[in-house]
């Protein structure tokens, strides 16, 4: 997905923000960590520092290590990659706007996600009131996706294997908005169901009991259309 560059005017979503800051501590305040999960979010936290004190190179680092994980999700949630492409802009304008207001309660990463689910549901019903119809592109499935829930097919066949992307992807896109998140979120995007909980404001005992109904509809589109 090309570069984002920040706007003056921000997007409709409700963002997931609070009224007061939270500070991250300075980049002289703390060493650097040895373990890769305390660096990343040592790494998180520094961005934050810098978002928060209005760097602009912070804000396109930002925008670098998260436009291809956020297009991923709007895409798969709107099944359009261009009306995608023009989402992922509005997400990333929200967030440069209010960037400022995130007390840190979560991880910037968590966050992020947040605001790109909130724009992905304002969108959707949007869509849905002009009777507008999701298309099918289809993009790669991951592989856990696909052994969970593909037909049976030949994986030496690249035909067969070309042929059980487009059944699931297309299955994805029927699912509805609910069941379609917590799949993306979880077997496409990969999220723990801590950050789901959090992005979805659900406990999570709910999200895994819905994203439990959420397979079992997918597998149940996925027969359907094998049949087809």
């Amino acid at each position: 997905m090309p570069e984002v560059a920040p706007r003056t005017q921000t997007g409709k979503a409700d963002l997931p923000v609070d009224a007061a800051p939270l500070e991250s501590p300075s980049p002289e305040s703390s060493a650097p960590p040895t373990d890769p999960e305390a660096l990343e979010l040592y790494r998180e936290r520094m961005l934050l520092h810098r978002l928060k004190h209005g760097e602009e190179r912070a804000f396109a680092e930002l925008v670098r290590h998260n436009q291809d994980r956020v297009f991923d999700l709007v895409f798969r949630m709107l099944g359009d990659r261009e009306e995608a492409l023009d989402l992922s802009q509005e997400v990333f304008v929200s967030i440069h706007a209010a960037v400022s207001r995130f007390r840190g309660e979560s991880r910037l990463s968590t966050w992020i996600f947040r605001v790109a689910k909130n724009h992905c549901l304002n969108r959707l019903k949007y869509l849905n009131r002009r009777e507008r119809g999701r298309s099918t592109e289809i993009s790669d499935v991951p592989e856990s996706v696909l052994e969970a829930h593909a037909p049976s097919a030949r994986p030496d066949d690249a035909v067969a294997v070309g042929e059980t992307r487009a059944l699931v992807q297309k299955a994805i896109a029927e699912l509805d908005e609910e069941h379609r998140l917590l799949v993306v979120l979880r077997d496409v995007e990969g999220l723990s169901y801590h950050e789901i909980a959090a992005i979805t404001d659900q406990p999570e005992g709910t999200v895994k009991s819905r994203l439990h109904r959420a397979r079992a509809a997918l597998a149940d589109i996925v027969a359907k259309l094998e049949r087809e």
